[in-house]
């Protein structure tokens, strides 16, 4: 007979949405009697962009847990008060959460830490956020690793973490009112949930892994996984993915390059405002020519497809994000916090480490070891988009464009107050 230690856990969910390979989830289950899993809506985290996708994955988490005899509580407030009052509620022993690295993350599981204590309750963290948890690798003499390739060698000759099995039973405590799910219009994006993913990622990892290192530059192709989402959101285990992935290198790598990003910024949290190498640059304050970049109108077709995918999916090829930072920051020299912005306001996957990690590396201000580094946004179509088609597909007014030909700078269809066009250069 399976030994009983706790009476009662609460489970706070936060971006870890999913029953499979739930450290906390899964131990909570083994180790004690009820588990309260718990999802707070949290006033402070704006979720602008990503409602309706949040509101999709809850259900179906919700939908999971009720299959295993529980059910997701959500509240709405601020989650360490919520869980600390549910705790009590409920007479549970000890409140767990996967543990996150980001400023606002970091001070809500400050905060839990303090009221636990205060309450006599345990407050432990678990793995799931990453493939390696952020602090378990330390290079000599640093308390991160700064450079992306010896954190590579590190992170992959490092040992990883058993996947846990979905539990199979979740057992509520009594008389707990489960709470409304939040109600968003559905954007017209890809569908967010666990049950979801799993069927998508199956699809990815039989049709196009083996293709990934030779397509994932092809914008036309869009021949990468579109996986991101659903790992902000948690709903897929990124160590379950790189196992599974893990006959190609290359697409592991990118996952690192995500484990990468998440222990900078737990030891940097102040990523998303704060230079990581001051540069000591004047950033160019124009606002028509950052609001030209955001509405896809500055005369580079490249860039403005790339940022014409971004309003009508939520989503930017990878090649195309690049390109797009390199042209704001590098040839237009706005300050990379404007870009970070519009894309947290409009990715699906903009989780802070990577979004700000990444514009940081394209603004010579982050991990890039060649902080003046350009990208040609004219040779990067011609290289990445040889015929022009992704190009046609975003930018409707040079559908007639021959070949090649519909990468050139074009003059706008419509005139926009403030700057000419194309932009090419710093105002």
């Amino acid at each position: 007979m399976k030994e009983i230690a706790r009476e009662t856990v609460v489970v706070l969910f936060n971006r870890d949405l999913r029953v499979g390979d739930h450290p906390a989830l899964a131990e909570a289950c083994a180790g004690a009697r009820h588990v309260l899993p718990l999802f707070v809506l949290d006033p402070g985290m704006d979720a602008r962009g990503r409602a309706g996708f949040l509101a999709e994955c809850l259900a179906d988490l919700r939908a999971s847990l009720r299959d295993r005899g529980g059910d997701l509580v959500v509240r709405r407030g601020d989650p360490a008060a919520e869980a600390v009052r549910l705790a009590r509620e409920v007479n549970a022993s000890a409140v767990w959460a996967s543990a996150d690295v980001t400023a606002y993350a970091r001070a809500r599981e400050r905060r839990l830490a303090r009221d636990c204590e205060r309450e006599r309750l345990e407050f432990r963290l678990f793995p799931g956020v990453t493939v390696v948890p952020p602090g378990r690798l330390i290079p000599t003499g640093g308390d991160h690793y700064k450079v992306f390739t010896p954190y590579w060698r590190a992170w992959a000759g490092t040992r990883w973490r058993e996947l846990v099995e979905a539990p199979e039973r979740v057992s509520l405590p009594p008389g707990v009112e489960p709470g409304e799910l939040p109600e968003a219009e559905r954007e017209p994006y890809v569908p967010g949930g666990e049950s979801r993913v799993r069927r998508r990622m199956e699809l990815w990892l039989r049709h196009g892994l083996e293709d990934y290192a030779a397509g994932h530059d092809d914008l036309a192709g869009d021949r990468t996984s579109r996986l991101s989402p659903y790992l902000h959101f948690g709903c897929v285990s990124p160590l379950e993915l790189a196992r599974l992935g893990s006959r190609n290198e290359e697409f592991v790598r990118q996952l690192c390059w995500r484990d990468f990003y998440h222990q900078v910024t737990y030891a940097f949290p102040e990523i998303s405002r704060r230079d990581y190498r001051p540069r000591g640059r004047d950033w160019n304050e124009d606002k028509d020519v950052a609001q030209a970049w955001r509405e896809g109108m500055t005369g580079i077709p490249i860039v403005d497809a790339g940022m014409r995918q971004l309003a009508a999916e939520g989503w930017m090829h990878n090649r195309a994000r690049l390109i797009v930072a390199s042209y704001l920051t590098k040839t237009l020299g706005v300050d990379w916090r404007v870009g970070a912005d519009h894309f947290a306001d409009l990715l699906l996957d903009a989780d802070v480490a990577n979004n700000c990690g990444n514009w940081q590396w394209m603004a010579g201000t982050g991990n890039d070891t060649r902080p003046n580094r350009v990208l040609n946004p004219i040779r990067q179509a011609r290289k990445f988009d040889p015929e022009g088609e992704y190009v046609r597909r975003y930018v409707l007014e040079l559908q007639s464009y021959p070949g090649g030909a519909v990468h050139e700078p074009w003059r706008l269809s419509r005139p926009v107050r403030g700057y000419p066009s194309p932009i090419t250069a710093q105002a």
